[in-house]
């Protein structure tokens, strides 16, 4: 029994649902994505709710069950809300500039500035110089690209400088014990 692949998944008034064979299509106020569906796992629309169907009770059916349910489910809050991910830059000297919405600048103690091109459907937010916004409706392409500008500069455990996401914790260990 999958308590995740089971759950019906509400469709909120303005988003446009279309199921043409495998493939989910979601329409929303802030854009469209699809979605090809693996696995022999089957999608029916009931009264306003999304119901995912496996095919059998196999160990890979009842996986995909319940990543394909996941997945719908973020496409819908995606398409109605969006998504975010906030990333703190810490440091002497290490900030980031935005060049539109679309082109990052970081300076991260490099000979050179990191130029950083957003991909299509996401968006740079700089409301200070440590602080970066990566939003978009995409929720896997937004922890990707957060992921690849935290890669830059990880932070680093004996003073903490480099790029974190807000809420991430960073064990920092002593320096070297003074005889």
């Amino acid at each position: 029994m999958s308590r995740v692949g089971n759950a019906p998944i509400t469709v909120p008034s303005g988003v446009e649902v279309s199921i043409s064979g495998d493939t989910i299509t979601v329409k929303g106020t802030k854009g469209e994505l699809a979605q090809t569906l693996t696995g022999g796992i089957s999608v029916r629309e009931d009264e306003g709710t999304l119901v995912v169907e496996r095919p059998d009770d196999t160990g890979a059916s009842k996986s995909f069950h319940g990543l394909s349910r996941t997945l719908i489910q973020n496409m819908i809050i995606g398409v109605t809300e969006g998504f975010s991910k906030e990333l703190q830059i810490q440091g002497v000297g290490y900030r980031a500039t935005a060049k539109g919405s679309d082109k990052l600048e970081l300076a991260l103690g490099y000979s050179h500035p990191v130029n950083i091109e957003a991909p299509a459907g996401i968006e740079f937010e700089v409301p200070q110089q440590t602080q970066i916004f990566v939003k978009g409706i995409d929720k896997q392409l937004v922890g990707q690209v957060a992921a690849d500008i935290r890669k830059w500069r990880k932070p680093e455990p004996y003073k903490g400088k480099g790029i974190r996401y807000v809420d991430e914790r960073v064990i920092r260990k002593a320096g070297k014990a003074a005889k």
